[in-house]
């Protein structure tokens, strides 16, 4: 499964430390990472697939036009030049989300994964009451949640 993982751009140590064991939860699942593909969250979770065993392959969906501008832990990176409308790229490419903190943009995110029928795992970020959108308050129950609810669908 892909599950697509949103969330801040420049987080702290503790956002940093939930996302990359989300990443290696994930990857010890078996599923692929899609991100944004750079810093903060994005980076962390591509950090903590990568080095799980076996690792994961992490997708990095990147607003500009240039692969490289990737972090170092993305497998496959796509340069879209989309900017911020990249974040519906993001989402779409996931079977499930998982957020972790953010901002505005991890609210876009959240808005259309939601508007796609994506189920949505959160940790620690926006307080969302709508349906489809599950708070969850560690990494191991946000994986096992996107697997329950798109195994369910």
């Amino acid at each position: 499964m892909r599950v697509s993982v949103i969330g801040g751009s420049s987080v702290g140590d503790e956002s940093a430390a939930i996302a990359e064991s989300v990443g290696q939860t994930l990857a010890e699942h078996g599923h692929t990472v899609v991100c944004g593909g750079l810093g903060g969250v994005m980076e962390a979770v591509c950090r903590g697939a990568h080095n799980a065993e076996p690792p994961a392959e992490t997708i990095g969906i990147l607003p500009g036009r240039d692969r490289t501008a990737a972090n170092d832990w993305v497998t496959t990176p796509i340069a879209t030049g989309l900017g911020n409308a990249r974040n519906v790229v993001v989402v779409r490419n996931g079977d499930a989300v998982i957020a972790v903190d953010g901002a505005a943009g991890t609210l876009s995110e959240l808005g259309h994964a939601l508007d796609l029928g994506r189920p949505v795992a959160g940790l620690r970020t926006h307080d969302i009451e709508l349906d489809g959108f599950q708070p969850v308050e560690t990494p191991t129950e946000a994986v096992e949640y996107v697997e329950r609810a798109v195994g369910s669908r």
